[in-house]
């Protein structure tokens, strides 16, 4: 044979060729399929029909790249400086142990491998019967070749993409792959249509998708990743990961925020080495100091937190988030694009209304569970008092090849056959006529099968000791073979005024989206059950129409959405009448609104696909031009769906959401968070946890920066002035990391403004750091480092807040072994006095000196008492500092000091472990510097926080004022 050119550079479009053109340009043969050398040979020419699973970055690189941060490289420079000049200090270790935490964190939130092609792998059917050698054999569907015959039973998953040449009934389910809500009619014609979408490709079969009833022969003309399921996964594999708006948003702050950091250092390096006099080493040490000072350690932890409680409240609301960044991206959500079937819809067939007798009766309930009315004008009616419509109701039960259960676990009714049929064998039952019991009563004797050419079924049923023919089908076929009509319970000759009377009807529910189906019986007695015998003279009765109707919540979501300033749009496999018709149901558009099939999208401008709201008979390559075309537009996009043809889209959206129950596993490891309820309101309390994790997330980035921005003022302006640094590093990092920590994570727990469904989206660009934003943290950084900065000159310069003579137990707990230091040096503890011997351990630990002079001495017990309440002091500023962020302009009056219950742990905590370094004989004293002091000195806290707390205050007020708060 000649080499096939089907994979070497384009894929035919398969449904423009005749079955025999197709065998001709395969070089196969429809009868004996190929041979078993050939299929060999072709196997190792296309490779197995599987997908392939993209390269996935080493777990030890996911490691290293937590690494990758601004902030990051400058600790590990700070810890590297600590720990060669401190000579076995402390600082290091703690900066060391911070880094750490931080990447193991990020790396077990990131390390999750992305299993999308994996769960397409295993989407695909395992086997498939193939016609080799002129014989039918069971082979592995990864061993199918193109050009190999395949035959498809009902029931089967097919194996790979192929042309049907020959077909029984044949149906398939295809929901998945385009969305359609019915199985499709599938034939061997062949469509002159070059751009007909896929969802019409009538003719194909489509791996991964599934055959519903019949049966028929295809030839594979496509495998591997050349299947329509195959683009779909290259497209997932393709797909850019983006980072959120949030981690934007930290990344330009983080690079920002290091370039400050370094600049900032370096002058107070400079300040301390050519002004203060310092040795260099000491200077840089004191860079160090300001570095860990200005530099959030918390932050990464802090937001990975926030992110977790907020999955959390979101997990009880029924979205299960697998990316903890795309929480807050659901904040600034603009654009939701949602599936129509299964996630709009219930995906259940539901019969809505019956015409028989010359009226329009309503059906309510959906779905399958047999829970419902059947109505006329308002009124519910019994059809047992109603002939026609009784007869209706009972030639779509016993003419039908379904059947519908309740699963006992969870409750849900499921239809098992033909979801058309399934809805059929519910109306029927909601008017009282229970399946089983139905079908003994009437028994089938016999039936003709449906069939796509004839459009109709028939099925000949004992009733009341009569043989009666019942006939189902299309309206306008079944009509051409009525003779007669019931009405009002008698037969009578049927005229055109009557034909007439049941299209005008048929077109009215077609024009709302709704299927119907027509119904027709006559006597079958001696006559042979023969389509030309039993098919004719027909008496017509009445029409079905059913639709997969709305979820009964999704109207309200739909107003959510508008409120919160949202745009909802429609993108679907399904046609472009039922689509419109949803919409218009759901309040998404008006009647008469412009809508779009997925052929027009090529030739739309991005600002054009923005305004459609409804998108229909649309492929994965449509759904990622519309997803692109609106962030192109600078949208937020959110993509729900549950289908292998999602996937894309899925990946490529800002938020992906799959649906939890009916979605494909392809969809679910496509998205970034799963609904486990498949509604669709779940996604509108999503966005809201979203809109209020951003709003606590900046809450806390503001305590952080506004407490650090206190931390390096105090520093900075003490090396301008040259004096000593009044607080160390460790004392810093236990501020970072204890006193800010805690309330930190507690306005993680903040209650949400209860309007934030009320406000518009955010801007996507909108940056952390905003000019309100940046002038209240330096407002509050500011008040705070005038208070720490009095505080250290009064007890730095003589004053009276300084001690007339020292107490031998004030000075003991500088050391940590004052027994040895003083044998070593010929002394005892009990010999030495207060002001004559004492033995002072310098803070670089290189130096032991015995200090007979009291200005020495009296000069060294100063600076670690000034830092002592400095450190003290801020720590409380610092937890004051946290209820003023609990709200950018309102009073924290109103809000309520106990409405964060978990705040107020948190600051208990926090005191605690703070009030635990002042206790005497403290081993934590000695590490982080600090010494007991008298309790007049802690009344220090009370200006401290009142100055803390009103001045922020009195700036709220002022802007409420100026925003007519």
């Amino acid at each position: 044979m000649t080499e096939l050119n089907t994979h070497d550079n384009i894929t035919e479009k398969w449904f423009l060729l005749t079955p025999k053109e197709t065998e001709e340009k395969l070089q196969s043969s429809l009868t004996e399929g190929l041979s078993s050398s050939e299929s060999l040979t072709r196997l190792e020419k296309y490779g197995p029909n599987e997908l392939q699973a993209g390269k996935k970055t080493p777990r030890w690189l996911v490691f290293l790249q937590q690494f990758q941060d601004p902030l990051i490289y400058i600790l590990i420079v700070s810890a590297i400086i600590s720990a060669v000049a401190e000579h076995g200090g402390h600082d290091w270790i703690v900066i060391a142990v911070i880094i750490f935490l931080n990447a193991i964190i990020g790396f077990f939130q990131e390390g999750k491998a992305d299993k999308a092609i994996e769960a397409l792998k295993n989407y695909s059917a395992p086997d498939a019967q193939v016609i080799r050698d002129g014989k039918e054999i069971s082979i592995k569907a990864r061993e199918l070749v193109p050009g190999d015959i395949i035959v498809i039973h009902e029931g089967d998953m097919i194996p790979a993409d192929g042309r049907i040449f020959e077909e029984k009934n044949l149906k398939a389910e295809e929901a998945a792959l385009t969305g359609e809500s019915v199985p499709v009619n599938k034939n061997i014609n062949i469509i002159e249509d070059p751009e007909c979408p896929l969802a019409e490709h009538k003719n194909m079969l489509f791996s991964s998708t599934l055959a519903t009833y019949g049966r028929g022969k295809v030839i594979i003309t496509e495998t591997g990743m050349q299947t329509e399921v195959g683009k779909i996964a290259t497209m997932i594999s393709q797909a850019e990961v983006k980072l959120t708006p949030l981690q934007k948003n930290l990344e330009d702050f983080g690079k920002w925020l290091g370039l400050v950091i370094l600049f900032i250092c370096a002058v107070v390096f400079l300040l301390y080495w050519l002004l203060g006099g310092e040795p260099w080493l000491k200077a840089l040490l004191s860079g160090v100091a300001l570095a860990v000072a200005a530099i959030p350690e918390g932050l990464p932890a802090v937001v990975t937190v926030c992110l977790a409680i907020g999955v959390t409240r979101m997990s009880n609301r029924n979205a299960i988030v697998k990316k903890l960044h795309s929480v807050e991206t659901l904040g600034c959500t603009t654009v939701i694009c949602s599936d129509k079937t299964g996630t709009l819809t219930k995906n259940e067939m539901t019969v809505r209304a019956i015409w028989t007798g010359g009226k329009m009766y309503e059906v309510s309930g959906s779905g399958y569970e047999p829970e419902g009315k059947i109505t006329l004008a308002d009124q519910e009616v019994s059809v047992a008092n109603i002939p026609d419509l009784e007869m209706t109701l009972r030639i779509g039960i016993l003419c039908n090849d379904a059947r519908i259960n309740q699963d006992e676990k969870t409750g849900k009714w499921n239809t098992f056959g033909d979801p058309t049929e399934g809805c059929l064998v519910t109306s029927a039952w909601k008017a009282g006529m229970e399946p089983k019991s139905t079908n003994d009563k009437f028994p089938r004797i016999d039936e003709i099968p449906f069939d796509s050419t004839r459009k109709r079924m028939s099925s000949v049923n004992e009733i009341n000791g009569k043989k009666m023919a019942l006939i189902k089908g299309a309206t306008e076929i079944i009509l051409d073979f009525c003779k007669n009509i019931q009405s009002d319970g008698i037969i009578r000759p049927i005229t055109n005024e009557d034909k007439n009377q049941i299209i005008k009807a048929y077109e009215q529910k077609a024009s709302e989206a709704l299927r119907g189906l027509g119904f027709a019986f006559r006597e079958a007695e001696g006559i042979p059950v023969e389509i030309e015998e039993l098919e004719k003279d027909l008496t017509f009765v009445g029409m079905q129409f059913m639709i997969d109707p709305p979820r009964d919540e999704v109207k309200v979501a739909m107003q959510e959405c508008k409120d919160a300033g949202i745009g909802v749009k429609m993108i679907t496999g399904d046609n472009l009448i039922t689509a419109t018709a949803i919409a218009v149901e759901l309040g998404m558009i008006e009647k008469g609104e412009i809508t779009h099939e997925g052929k027009d999208i090529p030739n739309m401008t991005d600002e054009d696909i923005e305004k459609c709201k409804v998108y229909a008979r649309v492929s994965p390559e449509h759904k990622q031009n519309i997803v692109k075309a609106l962030q192109n537009r600078q949208q937020i996009v959110a993509m729900t769906g549950d289908g292998v043809n999602d996937a894309p889209a899925l990946k490529n959206a800002n938020v992906g959401v799959a649906m939890g129950i009916t979605g494909t596993d392809v969809s679910k490891e496509a998205a970034v968070m799963v609904l486990a309820d498949d509604n669709f309101a779940t996604i509108v309390h999503a966005v809201e946890e979203g809109r209020g994790i951003y709003d606590n997330i900046k809450k806390f980035i503001q305590y952080l920066l506004s407490s650090n921005i206190m931390e390096v003022l105090v520093l900075l302006i003490a090396a301008i002035l040259t004096l000593p640094p009044p607080l160390v590093a460790t004392q810093l990092l236990w501020i970072n990391l204890v006193t800010d920590g805690a309330p930190a994570l507690a306005l993680g727990y903040d209650p949400y403004d209860p309007t934030l469904m009320k406000q518009q989206p955010r801007p996507y660009n909108e940056p952390i750091l905003t000019k309100n934003f940046v002038i209240q943290m330096f407002f509050r950084g500011g008040v705070k480092t005038i208070v720490i900065l009095g505080i250290f000159l009064l007890y730095i310069y003589p004053t009276a807040l300084q001690p007339t003579e020292m107490h031998y137990e004030d000075l003991v707990y500088l050391y940590e072994n004052v027994d040895g230091i003083a044998e070593t040096l010929g002394a005892t503890v009990e010999g030495l006095s207060d002001l004559e011997l004492l033995v002072i351990k310098y803070e670089d630990h290189s130096t032991l000196s015995l200090l007979s002079s009291q200005e020495l001495l009296l000069d060294r017990y100063v600076m670690w008492h000034a830092r002592s309440v400095c450190f003290l002091a801020m720590m409380f500023g610092e937890m004051a500092n946290a209820f003023n962020c609990r709200s950018e302009y309102s009073s924290l009056f109103k809000i309520g000091l106990f409405t964060n219950k978990i705040m107020l742990y948190a600051v208990g905590i926090s005191t605690i472990l703070t009030i635990a370094l002042y206790i005497p004989g403290s081993p934590l004293g000695l590490i982080f510097k600090v010494i007991p002091m008298p309790f007049l000195e802690w009344l220090w806290l009370i200006p401290m926080i009142i100055i803390v707390i009103g001045s922020v205050e009195l700036m709220k007020l002022f802007y409420r004022k100026k925003l007519n708060l």
